[in-house]
């Protein structure tokens, strides 16, 4: 349920670069089918590359075969492959393939590697909580003939850290697979994505990565000859954003009816400003694929700022709460004890 549908990143790219290099190459594509999936990372590949040699030997294309796959390989992967086979640029379609899913493996690299200490200084205060509160549960009970409640939440002793510490990593557990159930389906993705977007750094992080996506997509699809309507709709899903998927039918509405492909973006209030200019100057110079295909690149290098931007905050967030949780228990520790040296001055008076 929540594994990902399709095959996994790493061993889609692999794959696909080593088909552009066996294709390119000239290898018959049964033989480079065999050659790309050895020794992949996800174990559903090479059965499924099976499947897809036995149906290119009983007549199907290669995209046919992919197709015939199901949810192992992403929508964009089928379509792309489609639009090769059309177009006769089978190779240079994987090597692009190969570029994308590298680049989303890098950016998930480095998100978890900026977010990683933040969250093990979080785990380690919560860890240490949840040790005092043990250790404090097997000291003599107060006056009150309790142990101390350190917590102020009723937490006592080895039943009171397991308390403490399960309730922290069963929220967390909770809140990733509802991540996960919500990211691995369109409604999901329909719902979520609009209210990030929305959400100051990170949104504008989430939109230059689907804006690059976006550009990279379409300038592709449009340079192998693919028709506008598939080409918008490939590129959006390319995006993997809720919001700009949901938008098509707005932004096709807008080009049926004669509009440029400027205002058509437009309409979806999906793009900057600064981003729809440069497609409007690309359209009147008829260089719209060349344009995008660079924008492409633009918007990526700022989104990788916007994400060093993004991990700064959520790090000094993490810190903050933290600390915050530390300082908390510091001040409960001490009022405790001024109140147990209170009892003690009115019991001798």
């Amino acid at each position: 349920m929540f594994r990902n549908p399709d095959i996994s990143w790493p061993a889609l790219s692999a794959f696909a670069r080593s088909m552009a290099r066996t294709l390119e190459a000239g290898v018959d594509v049964r033989k480079a089918l065999q050659t790309a999936s050895r020794q992949s990372s996800d174990s559903r590949l090479s059965p499924a590359v099976e499947n897809i040699s036995r149906a290119i030997q009983n007549g199907k294309t290669l995209a046919e075969a992919i197709s015939a796959q199901g949810d192992l390989f992403p929508p964009l992967f089928r379509d792309l492959v489609n639009v090769g086979e059309q177009t006769g640029n089978v190779p240079e379609v994987f090597t692009a393939l190969a570029k994308y899913y590298e680049s989303r493996i890098a950016q998930v690299r480095e998100f978890r590697s900026a977010a990683t200490w933040p969250v093990i200084q979080l785990v380690a205060a919560i860890g240490i909580i949840g040790l005092l509160i043990f250790i404090l549960g097997l000291l003599p009970p107060g006056p009150d003939g309790k142990p101390f409640n350190v917590t102020g939440l009723g937490l006592y002793g080895t039943t009171g850290a397991l308390i403490w510490i399960g309730s922290w990593f069963g929220t967390a557990a909770a809140a990733f697979f509802c991540w996960r159930w919500l990211r691995n389906s369109l409604g999901g993705q329909a719902f979520l994505d609009p209210l990030l977007l929305s959400i100051p750094v990170l949104g504008h992080c989430m939109s230059s990565f689907a804006t690059s996506r976006f550009s990279w997509c379409f300038a592709l699809t449009q340079q192998a000859g693919m028709s506008i309507r598939p080409s918008l709709d490939c590129s959006l899903k390319a995006t993997s954003n809720g919001a700009f998927i949901m938008a098509e039918p707005i932004i096709w509405q807008e080009l049926a009816e004669g509009e440029t492909l400027t205002d058509a973006l437009s309409a979806s209030k999906l793009f900057t400003t600064e981003y729809l200019q440069m497609v409007a100057t690309a359209e009147e110079t008829g260089t719209v694929p060349e344009q995008l295909d660079r924008l492409s690149h633009i918007f990526e290098e700022d989104a990788r700022r916007s994400m060093s931007k993004l991990t700064s905050v959520l790090s000094a967030a993490v810190w903050m709460f933290t600390a915050g949780i530390v300082i908390f228990f510091i001040f409960r520790i001490a009022m405790i004890y001024v109140g147990m040296l209170n009892d003690a001055v009115k019991q001798v008076v």
